[in-house]
């Protein structure tokens, strides 16, 4: 009997152990979901931060060359006015050119996954090709951003992409909102401001003389152009700010759902990009009659 009761003890002591393990399991989890979420707080909270200090930014260029045009022509410095990046159309070339080389990898790397999906690998070796694609998502962002210092305009237009694929683009890429819903807030603001701005740079050419010859005020339609100069020199960052919430709601997916999830995630997108492209091929070889 006492053999008895003492396994019985013994098991109950067991229990309660796996009980209690199983609730700091539990505790730890919500920690860490509501860290997430607090984080994921902040990263909105900061978006928008950002572009009012863009705002900001732009509005003290302005009364600064407002103020110059006073004193004489002043071109500001940075990518736009800098001679470095004259051969703008050299830099666009090679980023098409990169572009190229990123898709046919980022095809292969795809290819690769999907083999792995349906072979039902492991994990920890789907992990490893997943976090493979990632990174190369990462090189495609920065390629982008040495693309835009030589030529904004090109990224914006998008002319490296397929015309369906233009068709559905946002700032020189894909709505984060298509991926994920709570990147709304951060986007709604992005395109304010790059409407505030097109606006802002509308007022600035529209107003004053109709050219250096005007009244012969050519000071004074420099300093027009300089302040239209200022005004899309901010290009650069909305479209920087715009590929950061994309790569930002890409890093998220991959943290809220199972490696699994992601990879399928991942292939979900390629497949539609795919699909833009082969609908623009179709397009462009139908018949003309």
């Amino acid at each position: 009997i006492q053999a008895w009761h003492g396994a019985l003890v013994s098991e109950n002591s067991i229990e309660k152990s796996n009980g209690k393990k199983e609730e700091q399991k539990s505790l730890r989890r919500l920690a860490q979901n509501r860290e997430a979420a607090r984080k994921s707080r902040l990263r909105k909270k900061t978006y928008v931060q950002q572009l009012e200090s863009g705002r900001l930014k732009l509005n003290q260029l302005e009364e600064e060359l407002q103020r110059a045009r006073q004193q004489g022509i002043v071109i500001p410095r940075g990518c736009i006015g800098d001679q470095s990046h004259s051969t703008g159309g050299n830099g666009s070339l090679a980023f098409d050119m990169e572009y190229t080389q990123w898709l046919d990898e980022h095809q292969r790397q795809i290819n690769d996954l999907r083999s792995a999906i349906n072979s039902h690998v492991e994990d920890n070796e789907l992990r490893l090709l997943v976090d493979s694609i990632m990174t190369h998502y990462e090189e495609l962002f920065k390629s982008k951003g040495r693309g835009a210092k030589c030529d904004v305009f090109h990224m914006l237009s998008g002319i490296w992409r397929t015309p369906a694929e233009r068709f559905f683009m946002w700032l020189g890429g894909f709505r984060s909102s298509e991926l994920l819903k709570s990147s709304q807030q951060a986007e709604d603001a992005l395109s304010q401001g790059m409407e505030a701005l097109q606006q802002s740079l509308a007022d600035t050419l529209s107003s004053g003389s109709l050219g250096p010859s005007a009244n012969g005020n050519v000071a004074n339609y420099m300093g027009q152009m300089a302040l239209a100069m200022g005004k899309l020199a901010t290009l650069e960052n909305f479209l920087h700010q715009a590929d950061l919430l994309r790569q930002q709601t890409l890093q998220q997916l991959y943290r809220i759902l199972t490696i699994r999830q992601a990879a399928r995630a991942l292939l979900v997108i390629s497949d539609y990009i795919s699909r833009l492209r082969t609908l623009s091929s179709l397009w462009l070889a139908r018949p003309k009659d």
